[in-house]
């Protein structure tokens, strides 16, 4: 499964890249992309799709695409002095380090519209799964319920733990499933739920391993604090957030709806959830 999301992230890149594109915006997009981390998105868009039965693998391989394009450009914006201010992203110096402010802010919304021009592309032989794959994607990346507003929500005084998790992090999971349901031909909204709770359980594994640091994490610890954002383990404690972090993993698996590979998944969601810990 790597390797397809690997070769789709490629000839997406590639057709970005080319010539015309300035150099340094090009090595900016590809810095950002390659080499990749986990790629959890995508997998769980294709897992779902292959759990559902695909019908289209382009049109598969393009929202999973899209999303891991999404879920990287947030990365580099977010790496940017005006919010984490990183000089860190999976080991190696962030874009903006690497290329400069302008160039990291251009390369991520050059990834946000390059990851609808590549749904845009492939979906020309199912035309009518365009706008819900559409409208599924950009509202996980959006506002109010997506990343922008999750992120916003760290410039109020005060949120709902729940909600800005959902926003922030699980909107992008829910897509996920909801995404590989609808590609695959099939409603998203049964696997909506799926989606949400491996993203919570994602982000307060994430929150966890931001207070206890570790070399696994490719960024700089201690961010939360430093940030005064709002996190499971400062709302909760390091004890009750591990307990959400069982919860949200729970539930997951419970969620998971009735579909010829829904055994194969459960086995996969499993494991998913084993390597956030």
């Amino acid at each position: 499964m790597k390797g397809r999301i690997e070769a789709a992230l490629t000839e997406a890149l590639t057709r970005m890249t080319r010539t015309e594109c300035p150099p340094k915006l090009a090595g900016a997009l590809h810095h950002a992309v390659f080499p990749g981390g986990n790629r959890l998105r995508p997998t769980l868009c294709l897992a779902t799709a292959q759990a559902i039965g695909e019908q289209n693998p382009t049109l598969v391989d393009a929202a999973a695409t899209a999303l891991e394009m999404l879920h990287c450009a947030s990365l580099v914006h977010d790496d940017l002095p005006a919010f984490d201010d990183s000089p860190l992203r999976r080991g190696r110096p962030s874009v903006h380090v690497a290329f400069g402010e302008a160039v990291a802010v251009l390369a991520g919304d050059a990834l946000i519209i390059g990851a609808f021009e590549t749904l845009a592309l492939s979906a020309a032989a199912t035309p009518a799964l365009l706008g819900p794959l559409t409208r599924v994607l950009a509202r996980a990346a959006g506002a109010p319920f997506g990343m922008c507003g999750g992120q916003a929500w760290e410039s109020e005084p005060g949120v709902e733990l729940a909600r800005y998790h959902r926003a922030k992090t699980a909107s992008m999971f829910e897509a996920a499933t909801m995404a590989g349901a609808i590609a695959a031909g099939h409603d998203g909204e049964p696997w909506r739920e799926l989606g949400r709770y491996v993203g919570e359980a994602y982000q307060v594994a994430d929150d966890i391993k931001d207070r206890i640091g570790g070399e696994e994490l490719g960024k700089p610890s201690g961010r939360d604090d430093a940030k005064d954002r709002p996190s499971a383990v400062r709302m909760l404690g390091l004890d009750a957030a591990r307990d959400l972090l069982t919860r949200h993993a729970r539930r997951a698996a419970e969620s998971i709806p009735a579909c010829a590979g829904r055994e194969a998944l459960v086995a996969r969601i499993d494991g998913m959830l084993r390597a956030f810990n």
